[in-house]
């Protein structure tokens, strides 16, 4: 590939087409996850974007008639029934970026064995799958570190397992929390789930022992997953559905001819970083304990 005579030849829309598509089939705590945000060409180099925040408490008061209220009788009481005013004022809030992405790869016409091309093609797809389970990990931090409540698990017992949900569950109900709910569990938990003597159908459990399966339990979404995105310690995250923001911001990928061997360097450069609002944060729940 002779880059038609210029020394670079540009990939950001490329690169960020095929991440955001192999971040859609291949991230862990979908359902937590808002769609990932990918932009390229990004010339910030702090901030990624900025948010709509309000701290402003609701206050109910009540209406009040004594006849100095309002103005009326000598005025000496508040100056409205309707009680003090309060002012609803929003500010910026500017979102971070906290990590880089960077690909740095040699293709030397002589010994790569197919079309320049198609090679960068390839890679830029591989990249992509690495980068996803890299962003896979940062997320299952991200939950962790900003869990608003931790739960401690025992052990794997029926009676702990379903204590746990039981606990958590009432949590939920009393924080009024009306969005579905996913539970992200390492394998080892949701087998015990699996295994548990009372998910029968007699009590209208749609386990499958066949197909290792169960969509549900005590009202959560169960999704089983890869134990290496947790963090030690971690046996699972439950999380309403979309209320963590991914996004990834790349400065550049493209190719360039090189110097050392008759080829191109594939280069890229993005940052990235993960946001959730922090009045969300008591609703993600994590459950710690010892995989044995």
């Amino acid at each position: 590939m002779t880059n038609q005579n210029n020394p670079v030849r540009r990939y950001e829309k490329q690169y960020a087409g095929i991440l955001q598509t192999v971040f859609g089939v291949k991230s862990a705590f979908t359902g937590a996850l808002s769609a990932i945000q990918v932009l390229d060409g990004v010339q910030e180099n702090a901030k990624a974007f900025s948010v709509k925040t309000n701290n402003t408490p609701v206050v109910i008061g009540t209406y009040k008639t004594g006849e100095n209220d309002g103005g009326f009788g000598d005025g000496s009481e508040a100056n409205s029934r309707f009680g003090d005013l309060t002012e609803i004022k929003y500010e910026n809030t500017d979102v971070e970026y906290d990590y880089t992405l960077t690909i740095h790869e040699g293709l030397d016409r002589y010994t790569v064995n197919n079309d320049l091309n198609a090679a960068i093609a390839d890679r830029l797809k591989l990249q992509s799958e690495a980068q996803t389970r890299k962003i896979n990990n940062r997320i299952g931090k991200f939950l962790s570190d900003n869990a608003g409540v931790t739960e401690a698990l025992a052990d794997f017992t029926e009676d702990k397992v379903k204590a746990l949900f039981n606990k958590v569950n009432a949590y939920y109900i009393n924080q009024e929390v009306t969005a579905p709910i996913t539970i992200y569990l390492r394998p080892e938990l949701y087998n015990a789930i699996i295994d548990m003597t009372a998910n029968t159908s007699a009590k209208g459990s749609s386990v499958s022992i066949d197909n290792n399966g169960l969509a549900r339990y005590k009202g959560f979404t169960l999704v089983e997953t890869p134990a290496q995105y947790f963090q030690e310690g971690t046996l699972a995250v439950f999380s309403p559905d979309g209320i963590v923001i991914p996004f990834v911001g790349i400065s550049t990928t493209r190719t360039i001819e090189a110097t050392e061997f008759d080829g191109v360097k594939l280069q890229a450069a993005a940052k990235g970083g993960t946001y959730i609002l922090d009045d969300n944060k008591k609703a993600v729940v994590k459950v710690t304990g010892t995989v044995v």
